[in-house]
Order: C-alpha cells, then structure tokens, then sequence
C-alpha cells in the first residue's frame, strides 16, 4: 500500500470515550456517527456510557452561509463555461478563458470581504476564530487561483510576466497598507519613524507616483536633501516599465537605466542621506539591501517578485521556478519545513499543475477550489494526458468528489446535479445513486428530484422508483 504523505491530523471530541469505555461507529456518504458503546471489559461493567452522540463531517464548509454563496455564484460560472465550449473559437478562447477565471476570483473576493465583516462582528470567540480561519483559507484560494491564471492561463510571456506578478503582488499584499495608514495618519508624516519604510516599501512594488509623492514632501521641507531628492525622483520617474515596446527595446532602455542608478551609488550621491542611498540599492537589486528590507515584503513570494523587477524583469516562466525556490531558501535560512501554502506556490512557479491541485488538498477541507481550477485548466488542455488508474480523469474526478459533498446538503444537492451532468464517465452512475439517497422530507422536495429525473430520461431507475413511492 502507498504510504501517506502526511500523516492524518488527530481529532479530539470532548466528552467521548471517558472512564475507558469502547467506541462504536457507523459511517454515511459524507459522515460518522460516534457514541459510547456498552461493552466495556468485564472488570468494568459498573462503566456507564454518557448517551452522546458525535457527528462528524467533512463537508462542514457546506453549512456556513458565506460560503454557500460561494458555492451558489460559482455554479452558474461553471455552468456557463461548459455551454461557451461549443460556442468558442480559438481565436478568442484565451480571452474567454481568461475572463471565466476572472469572475471565479470576483466571487472569492465578494466572499473574502463578507467574511471579514462577519468575523469582525460576531462577539463569539469561537465563531469568531472558526471565521477568521475560513477567512484565511479563502485568502489562500484566491492568491493561489490568481497565481494559476497568470502562469497557466494567460501565460504571460517575458515582460509581461513581471507585469501581472507585479499586480498579483500588490493585490496580496497588506504590509504596505498598514505602514501608510501608521505614517500618513500620524501628527507629523515626515519626522515618522516609518516615513522612508514607507518609500520603500512603494519602491519594492515599482509604485512610483506615491514614492515619489512623499520624495517631494521631503523635498519641500529639507533643503539640506532638496538636490538628492530630486536626483532619486528623476531615477524613479525614468524607471522603464514593460508595454507596447519590442522585448529589445525595453532591455536597451532598462540596462541604460540600471546604469544611471549604479553611476550614482558608485560617485556618492546619496552618500549623506543612508535611507536614498537604500533605495538606490534596491533599485539595483542588491540582495544584501532586499534581504536587510524583508519585514517590508513579508513573504518570499514578494521577496521573488521584489528581486525580479531589479535584476530580471525579463524571466520567462520556463526561468522563474529556480529562481522561486533559491528565494524560499534565501528569505528562511535555517527552515527546513515550508508551509502547505509555500508548497503549493512553489510547484505553480514550477509549472507541475498535477502537485499544485495536490498540495492544495492539503490545505483546504472542501473540494470547491481544486474541483473548478481543475475544470478551467482542462479547458485550456492541461490535462488531457492525465487518466487516473480508477478509470476516470482528474478533473471528472475531483468534480465527482466535490458534487457528492453538496449532495449532502438539504438544499444544495441541485446544484450537484449539474456538475454530475458533466462528468461523461460516470457522472449518470454517481447520480443515479445520490439521488436514491436523497431524503424525500416533502412533497416539493419530491417533486423536485422526479422532475431531475424525468429530465434526464431516468424513470427506469431505482431512484425514480423510490420518489414515486414517496408521493404516493
């Protein structure tokens, strides 16, 4: 048998199994029943049991009402994206693509911030951590899927690749927002501890226009730095950015401007203000100067992208993986272990799709998430060669899983029929069977699941059967 990767995680449940006694259990689709059994060891038949009765499921994302938004509006994009398929020429199917992926990621953020207001606002220190750590798992999806569209969807060429590494960087980033609020806020910006952290934490993400607005706040008051100031202003308002330009053109312009910033640190511009003389080496990469900055960036990703825009803001994506992991090492010395999340950026960088949809398994306990990147990346034709031994594909596989689990719920078993109606391999079989499973609490409830059924010619069926039988 395959080993496990990782070993399970343990869970305690308070109250079950007390004084010794045994443990029974029955198991359903998507749960386990636990209760204290009344065959203890002989020496201990005084034992009572407590009469708890423990469920659990894995599928609890389910029942939280921010989420079943999530899982309501995505149904319709992926609804949508299998009808488009037919329509779609290749011409625009880039686009299209790149568009569906986009409104994945609209509905994560609207998701993201109602969260965040839900977290802020319950009085319930429970509830209230139970949101902040769905929170974070949603914030981890949408860094991710962002990641993904940029390296598998638009797979951006050289150039524009730092472009939209850039944007993913400032959009995930919450370092920069909280320094400015501290600085700008304060009594007096200028003379804040903070204020040049500030610049240069503007600079570490090329945000030039509000770098060089606080350079000439400085420059208006202190005349001993005017000159340098305007020199440093003039570096950050030549910096090249990548655009309509041939490849060629942009590296002339940019190695002329590199030079420019070298032939000022090396004459002793900046020598009397040490925090222009900072920013100066960061322009120019210097990796002892980023590393000396890192409380700025936060993260090594940022660190990644920080160190590209400097030295090679040029890479291409058959480059950027080494450079990603040399990063990691650099910016956590001494770490062995890498978190779950750093695993999963690191196989994007490597271009291994496969272990991207693993390694996020990991982190999360739903299947929202690997089921609908899966689905979008097949559409692009990354994983055509990828059968699973169990006889279906990856993405029909993972769309599987995640139907089942919204089977489990007394409302959102609808919108896992249509994900079953997209599995051509054994889609028809998984909802042949969840819907003999479903609980025929009402009349509408009946009638609904026998008009599914009707739609989809399957009166022959045991389901169909049983939904008659319930309205009789």
């Amino acid at each position: 048998m395959e080993e496990l990767d990782e070993q399970p995680a343990e869970a305690v449940i308070p109250g079950l199994g007390r004084c010794g006694t045994h443990i029974g259990f029955d198991w359903g689709p998507r749960e386990f029943l636990l209760y204290e059994t009344r065959y203890p060891p002989s020496d201990k038949a005084h034992l009572e049991t407590s009469g708890q009765l423990s469920f659990l499921r894995n599928d609890e994302d389910l029942f939280s009402p921010v989420l079943r938004k999530l899982f309501n509006e995505s149904h319709g994009i992926f609804v949508g994206l299998q009808k488009s398929e037919e329509e779609a020429t290749s011409r625009t199917r880039k686009a299209d693509l790149v568009r569906v992926s986009k409104n994945y990621r609209s509905v994560l953020q609207a998701c993201m911030q109602e969260m965040h207001k839900v977290a802020s606002s319950t009085r319930d220190k429970f509830q209230s951590e139970k949101y902040s750590e769905q929170l974070s798992i949603l914030s981890a999806m949408e860094l991710c899927w962002n990641l993904c569209e940029i390296l598998f969807i638009e797979a951006a060429t050289a150039g524009s690749l730092l472009v939209l590494l850039l944007d993913w960087i400032r959009f995930h980033s919450s370092e920069i927002d909280n320094i400015a609020e501290e600085v700008l806020q304060s009594e007096s910006p200028l003379q804040h501890e903070r204020f040049w952290d500030l610049i240069t934490a503007y600079v570490l993400q090329a945000r030039m226009d509000e770098a060089r607005q606080l350079l000439a706040k400085e420059a208006a008051v202190t005349t001993s730095t005017r000159s340098m100031c305007r020199v440093l202003d003039d570096l950050l308002k030549k910096m090249p950015t990548f655009g309509s330009q041939t490849l060629t053109e942009f590296e002339l312009k940019w190695q002329h401007w590199r030079e420019e910033c070298e032939r000022h640190l090396q004459c002793g511009t900046f020598s009397s203000s040490p925090q222009m003389e900072t920013i100066c080496k960061v322009l120019l990469g210097a990796e002892d100067t980023l590393l000396e900055k890192k409380d700025l960036m936060g993260t090594w990703y940022h660190f990644l992208v920080s160190q590209l825009l400097y030295t090679h803001p040029t890479v291409t994506l058959a480059e950027i993986h080494s450079y990603a992991q040399s990063c990691l090492d650099i910016f956590s010395p001494g770490d062995s272990s890498s978190e779950p999340l750093d695993n999963v950026l690191l196989a994007a960088f490597e271009l291994d799709i496969h272990q991207v949809i693993k390694e996020f398994s990991i982190v999360t306990n739903n299947w929202w998430f690997v089921a609908h990147l899966t689905d979008l990346l097949d559409h692009c034709q990354l994983f055509q060669s990828h059968n699973l031994y169990f006889g279906s594909n990856m993405r029909e596989h993972l769309l599987l899983e995640y139907a089942s689990g919204l089977f489990s719920h007394h409302s959102l078993w609808q919108l896992g029929v249509d994900y079953f109606d997209h599995c051509p391999e054994l889609g028809r079989v998984y909802l042949e069977l969840h819907m003999e499973r479903i609980p025929l609490s009402t009349e509408k409830k009946a009638l609904k699941a026998l008009r599914i059924c009707e739609q989809r010619q399957m009166t022959e069926q045991g389901a169909c059967n049983l939904i008659f039988s319930a309205l009789m």
